[in-house]
């Protein structure tokens, strides 16, 4: 019976499929949802944080500017000078950050403060944003790390779709105050869940992998110049979809069409995540195929409803898993150098955010809005080549 028994054991370990570690994963994706929803809450709660720091919506509309700023400007440099710190210490210094952060936007009323705030939780940002995907990917086996990375990424749409809204709904009633302060009081527990859930890591024990090494690595430059374009063109249309529909002649319809994006998004995460390790190439081409045919569609001068509510669908079936897509190809091709290659990503991601909407005023002012679809079909053009041509890195062939 002993003997039967030690030889059955091998074999129902061989049958145990890995499975991903739900509870570390999930700190992860509320790590990202935090990350979302504190750059883009104040959009949602303009008219009363303006009525209250006494300046205009304009100005107020900084706060999301100045955010993008601080994480395209610290994302770098913070990686490198953080690079043999333990990934669990730094990952618990950018949560209490978004915690200190929004508890300063919450309580000041002062406008140079909130400034400052959201400087502060810009930089909060870049540190987390820059350990997600490889850290998702170190806490699975080779074969799940496509899962594990877009486990973490829904925590995007998630925030997009579900947490802007509910945050809105939240300022309106009981004011803008109280939704920055839920923000804080959310950083604080998941400081309580990450300590003692999540596992520790050694930062880059070989010392600082310097920038222009980590950018030679074959396949990082592709990827690169894919995020750039890639949410560039995303941005442009993105940011001024409610001027493109108001030209159209299709007036209050933004949000039904975002909802739309937002629902087609969350589709596009599962999707993404239940092939991204067989089929990232496939995935990623796809998915630059989609955005470009919503944009034609978008492009097509006699716009009616029912058309844009399907190009909102093919634009958010494409664009959701791209986030997971870029930082899982960046991971892959940056090797030992994954973190560096996150945030030099991180950095090139928010400055086609900022650049996005700066593009996108140039092309109103001298086009008008029905350029928007056109230059998200010129951008996405050179990003097919270059994903297409990066067949042996970058976003090989398997």
């Amino acid at each position: 019976m002993t003997d039967r028994i030690q030889l059955e054991k091998p074999e129902t370990t061989a049958k145990a499929a890995p499975r991903l570690p739900i509870p570390q994963l999930a700190a992860l994706t509320t790590a990202a949802f935090i990350t979302v929803l504190t750059e883009a809450l104040p959009a949602g709660v303009l008219p009363g944080m303006s009525a209250d720091l006494h300046v205009g919506e304009s100005a107020t509309g900084q706060l999301v500017t100045v955010y993008a700023l601080g994480t395209a400007v610290s994302a770098i440099p913070l990686s490198v000078a953080t690079a043999g710190w333990r990934r669990k210490r730094l990952l618990l210094a950018g949560v209490a950050g978004f915690a200190v952060a929004n508890t300063v936007t919450a309580l000041s009323l002062l406008y140079p403060l909130t400034l400052i705030a959201r400087f502060v939780a810009g930089i909060a940002a870049g540190v987390v944003w820059a350990l997600l995907a490889g850290y998702a990917r170190r806490l699975v086996p080779e074969s799940l790390r496509g899962k594990a990375i877009a486990f973490v990424m829904a925590g995007i749409p998630l925030a997009l779709s579900l947490g802007i809204p509910l945050g809105t709904l939240l300022g309106d009633a009981v004011g803008w105050q109280v939704t920055f302060t839920v923000m804080s009081v959310l950083a604080v527990i998941l400081l309580a869940w990450i300590f003692p859930a999540v596992p520790d890591f050694p930062g880059q024990s070989a010392g600082r992998i310097q920038l222009a090494t980590t950018a030679r690595i074959p396949g990082v430059g592709a990827v690169l110049f894919v995020t750039l374009t890639f949410v560039l063109a995303h941005t442009i249309l993105y940011t001024y979809i409610a001027t493109f529909l108001d030209a159209a002649g299709l007036h209050g319809m933004t949000g039904a069409v975002l909802l739309v994006f937002g629902i087609a998004s969350m589709l596009s995460i599962w999707f993404t995540g239940a092939h991204i390790d067989r089929r990232l190439r496939g995935s990623i081409i796809a998915a630059t195929i989609l955005v470009a045919v919503a944009a034609a569609a978008l492009a097509i001068p006699a716009h009616n409803a029912a058309l844009v509510y399907v190009a909102a669908a093919l634009w958010g079936l494409g664009w959701g898993g791209v986030p997971t897509l870029l930082q899982t190809a960046v991971a892959i091709a940056g090797g030992e150098a994954a973190d560096t290659a996150q945030a030099m990503l991180v950095t090139l991601w928010n400055a086609a955010m900022a650049g996005g909407g700066v593009v996108g005023g140039v092309l109103l002012n001298l086009f008008g809005p029905n350029a928007f679809p056109w230059s998200v079909l010129i951008l996405l053009a050179p990003t097919l080549l270059v994903i297409t041509g990066a067949r042996r890195h970058g976003f090989p062939v398997r």
